[in-house]
């Protein structure tokens, strides 16, 4: 089976069953290959796993290299939301097509991303008929929190984390993120890694992985 979105799979060693996925977004202007370099360090901890990590929808405008899953060239907040709910279609489909070929439920699988890919995992985790797994955020936002307000069905728990020193994403927005998700009954770990810019440092990238043997086993 193909996938609708050119993406990156790291399947499990020694022909390992598959009964989890954990989906990594990428950033603005990144791609699939970059985020997977956080298999890495998760892959041996995380048996019988497949790490999906798709590319998005369009070329970045910035960077032609690489990708965006919402443009960012206009700045009005309404534009930005409606480029991001196409977006969230296009995963919506994609994340149907992993259930169907791994024959998994959302129970066992998790969504993860970076600034802008962590941005649709949050909407993505919420916006479901069924809860995921968890999810893992790293460097993002909430992108318009009346918006993903009305439209919240589900309360998938999650793991925000945020560098104190980040110049893209204000540090700001885990706080207000975290404020949002507790109203609305959303069970939210966050953490704001000391002297860390708009990256994911190690620090991170070890709270995530603790996160998600602590979730992803136990259902």
């Amino acid at each position: 089976m193909k996938f609708s979105l050119n993406t990156k799979i790291i399947e499990p060693d020694n022909n390992e069953n598959i009964d989890y996925a954990i989906i990594l977004l990428h950033g603005y202007g990144g791609d699939g290959q970059d985020i997977s370099m956080l298999t890495l360090g998760w892959k041996r901890f995380l048996k019988n796993t497949v790490f999906l990590c798709p590319d998005a929808r369009e070329s970045c405008a910035v960077n032609p290299a690489g990708y965006q899953w919402f443009d960012l060239s206009n700045d009005d907040p309404k534009y930005i939301l409606e480029e991001s709910k196409k977006a969230e279609i296009i995963l919506l489909k994609f994340l149907e097509e992993v259930k169907k070929k791994y024959n998994l439920k959302n129970s066992k699988i998790v969504l993860s991303g970076f600034s802008q890919g962590c941005m649709m995992s949050i909407n993505l985790g919420l916006i479901s008929s069924e809860n995921y797994n968890c999810i893992i955020g790293f460097s993002g936002k909430i992108i318009d929190k009346i918006d993903l307000e009305k439209r919240k069905i589900s309360s998938t728990k999650m793991l925000l984390i945020h560098g104190e020193l980040d110049e893209i994403v204000s540090p700001s927005s885990l706080l207000e993120a975290k404020d949002f998700l507790i109203r609305n009954n959303v069970e939210i770990e966050t953490s704001m890694i000391k002297n860390c810019g708009h990256h994911i440092s190690v620090d991170a990238s070890s709270l995530a992985l603790n996160y998600i043997k602590n979730n992803l086993f136990l259902q």
